[in-house]
Parts: structure tokens; sequence; C-alpha cells
């Protein structure tokens, strides 16, 4: 690591999550050991326009902008890919932090946690955005990177047909260590900068909002999360608990919950809340925290196993070393839950959320904020053999995305290509055995 330049903090870092590998530990948050947990609504607060104004114009908003969309064949910035009216997720973030700062009087730096593989494709992207830069501050900074380790034995594997690919992320609870790394955080406090909203960049409802700035900065909290109410869809992914050694509030992964726990863990009833991570922290708090642990956080271990080659399911099983950047919510004495609208969790993870996403189920407003036009957000659920790639799920949309602000489900089995103009109303199923095609303007019922 020192060989490739990881800085030394990062390093320090990467040396107290091996030992606890070397321990044995596993990260594993047993259900015997939480309880649910409940949280205040923003539906129900009242903030003053004076308060958000004030709150939102000391703060910096950052961008989780590290994944390459791999799972949906791409090898460059997720963030790259068109959503709507021929803008990407870029170009949609970046246009709501202008319109942001001309409406509420802001500064608003916007910064994007960059991976070693996204920092050139994203300055490209947004080199056009000439007023966007903030003097003073960068436009990114990197995430750091790690060896992946052998399971068998914990040394780094060796992968000489693609070197890159012997070396990983941290997860995104690196944003910690590398914002004290670079020296990033020390550079926001000095500017007079108080508190950072950080989310994912595949994520655009997550608008940097006056109402939800000035809550947190009056509520006095170190830390807080946004969360919205699980549904199906969530069941497989974290949700928030408290722990009933301590009463803190925690974030338990999948990757974190025991094989006999995962019923438990997909109890929509029982863990009513996931993350969205959505995330405001006070940035004297978080200096505070690194300080007095000499830069390590000590974010639960999160021990997930992969292939060196991650298309490659023949190639080594190695272990990568991930941290949640919403677990730093146990760190925090004081840390708070919101319970938001899921207007503000849009997040593409599949084609079937882009698909969701560009269809007419939400508008694009002149603020560049996703306006939900549909009463519930539909189901989809498209073949993987035939819509898992962005490359064959562009194919078979040729024209655009259908109609979808009437569906409530839309599962597709097989090979299916789609006209312009198509309608999906109600709960749809299609099935097909050879390739097929929906004419323009049908609807589907």
């Amino acid at each position: 690591m020192a060989a490739a330049g990881v800085d030394e903090v990062a390093i320090d870092t990467f040396a107290h999550y091996y030992r606890l590998l070397e321990h044995g530990e596993t990260g594993m948050i047993p259900e015997s050991t939480i309880d649910p947990v409940d949280m205040e609504s923003l539906a129900d607060l009242e903030v003053s326009d004076d308060d958000g104004a004030e709150a939102i114009r000391a703060t910096a908003v950052i961008k989780l902008n590290g994944g390459l969309g791999t799972s949906m064949g791409m090898d460059r910035a997720k963030s790259l890919l068109c959503v709507r009216r021929g803008l990407s997720f870029l170009d949609i973030i970046a246009r709501q932090v202008l319109h942001l700062r001309q409406q509420c009087d802001a500064t608003l730096p916007l910064i994007f946690m960059n991976s070693f593989r996204t920092s050139a494709d994203t300055s490209a992207a947004i080199a056009r955005y000439e007023d966007l830069p903030v003097e003073g501050l960068p436009i990114e900074f990197l995430q750091n990177k790690e060896p992946k380790l052998l399971t068998a034995d914990l040394s780094p594997v060796s992968w000489p047909k693609e070197p890159d690919l012997e070396w990983c992320p941290p997860g995104h609870g690196d944003i910690y260590t590398a914002l004290r790394g670079t020296g990033l955080l020390d550079r926001l406090i000095e500017a007079g900068y108080e508190r950072v909203f950080v989310s994912n960049s595949d994520n655009l409802g997550a608008v940097p909002d006056p109402r939800l700035a000035g809550w947190f900065a009056t509520s006095g909290a170190p830390f807080a999360i946004e969360a919205v109410r699980r549904t199906p869809s969530d069941r497989k992914g974290g949700h928030f608990a408290r722990r009933k050694t301590d009463g803190r509030i925690v974030l338990r992964e999948t990757a974190q919950t025991p094989d006999a726990d995962q019923a438990a863990l997909a109890d929509l009833e029982r863990h009513r809340y996931c993350s969205t991570n959505n995330i405001w922290f006070d940035l004297a708090a978080m200096k505070h925290a690194l300080d007095v642990r000499q830069g390590i956080l000590g974010l639960p271990l999160i021990r997930n196993v992969k292939n060196v080659d991650p298309g490659d399911k023949k190639s080594p099983e190695v272990i990568q070393i991930e941290t949640a950047m919403g677990a730093a919510v146990e760190v925090f004495e004081g840390s708070r839950l919101i319970e938001v609208g899921r207007d503000r969790f849009v997040p593409v993870k599949t084609t079937n959320d882009l698909l969701v996403l560009r269809s007419d189920v939400y508008d694009l407003g002149a603020d560049f904020v996703l306006d939900q036009t549909a009463p519930e957000v539909p189901f989809v659920d498209l073949d993987s053999a035939y819509y898992k790639l962005v490359g064959d799920f562009d194919k078979r949309f040729p024209e655009g995305a259908p109609s979808l602000k009437k569906a409530e489900s839309f599962t597709v089995t097989g090979d299916w290509t789609f006209g312009r103009g198509v309608q999906v109303v109600g709960d749809v199923d299609l099935k097909a055995k050879s390739a097929q095609r929906v004419d323009a303007d049908s609807v589907l019922s």
C-alpha cells in the first residue's frame, strides 16, 4: 500500500481491520443483540425558513461517486449513465446544486469522492460547468484503495493478467479516512463550513434540502441519517436497529446478518426503516472523533467475499474488507435518525431501477429535482438474461421507456423489444419463449 502511494491514515485503518480479520472477527450482528428502532418524521417537523437558509449557507455537499456500474455491464463511472432528456446523473446533480445556490444565496460547494477508476471520467464530464468549483476547495478527492486478500491465508492476491483487480475500494465508510488524509476536513472547517451533506451520486432524490439542513443544525446532533420505510424491494437490504447493550443506534447490513437471522432481516414489520445513505454530519464533531481515535473511526467490519475478477467465477476467492458510511451512526453519542419521503431515495442499482427513473413516474422540474407523478412507484422486474446489462437493456427500449405512472407492477420474462409510446396499466406480466415485439402505442394491462 505504501509503495502504491496510499495515504498513511488509510494504511493504519486497513491494518486495524486486518488484525480484526486475523482474530476471526466477522462483523456479524445477531438478532438477539438488537431491538427495532423508531424515529421522528420530517413531515411532522416545523423548520423556519430562516433556520433553513442559515444552515444551508454553512453546508458543503459530497457525492459518493466511486461506483463503476459493473453489475450493469459498465466499465466507467455509473453516474455518466444517461437518465433524462440527454442528461446524466452528473449533469442533473450539477444543475440541482447550481439552482440551489441561486435560490438560497449559498456557496454550497459540491465535491465528488471518486475512486481511482472514476476520477478522469468524472472530471471530464463536469468540466463544462465552469461555475461549479468553489475557490479554495477541490471538486474531487479520491477514496483510498486496499489489497484484496485471499480467503485461504489472508495474503494479498496476485493477478498479473489485470493488476488493477488486485485492489478494491474499502467501501464508502472510507469517506472519513479520506477526508482526514487528504486534509479536506480541515480545509472545510477553515473555510467556515459547519456541516456536510453526503449522498450517493446514483440517488437523484438526495437534494441538499434547506429544511433538513435547518433541522440538523438546530438539533445539535453530531451525526444524522435520513431513513425511509422499507418496502418489499428492500427486504434484502440493511436496516436500523438499537443495540441492547448500550442503546446506540446501529446500521445492520445484509453481510452482517447471520444466516439464522435472515428471516428477521426480511421482516418489514419488525425492522421498518432502512438507510437512504443520505447523511449529515457536523465537521467539528467528526474532526474531534477522528483526532481522539488517531484517525481510525472504528466502524464495524464488513467481510465481503468475492472473486478477484468479478466477471470470472473461477478466479480465486478473495476477502474485501469494507465499512459502511452510515455505520458511523453508532460512533457518535446523540446521533439522530429522521424519516423522509421515498422521493429522497431513488437509487439506481439495476436496470429495473433505471427503467422507472427514465419513465414518466418522475418529472424533472426547472429546479432539476425529481417530482414523483405516480401515486406509487411500481415494482419492476426485468428478465436478467436480456436486460441486466445496460447495452442489452437499451437495445430493447430503443424508443425510450414505456409509460409506467399507471402501473402497479411490470414483470418481463423472455426477450421483448418495446416500441414508442407503450403504456403499462395495473399489474402486467409478460412472458415469451422466443423474441417478441410490443408495438408502438400499445396499452398493456
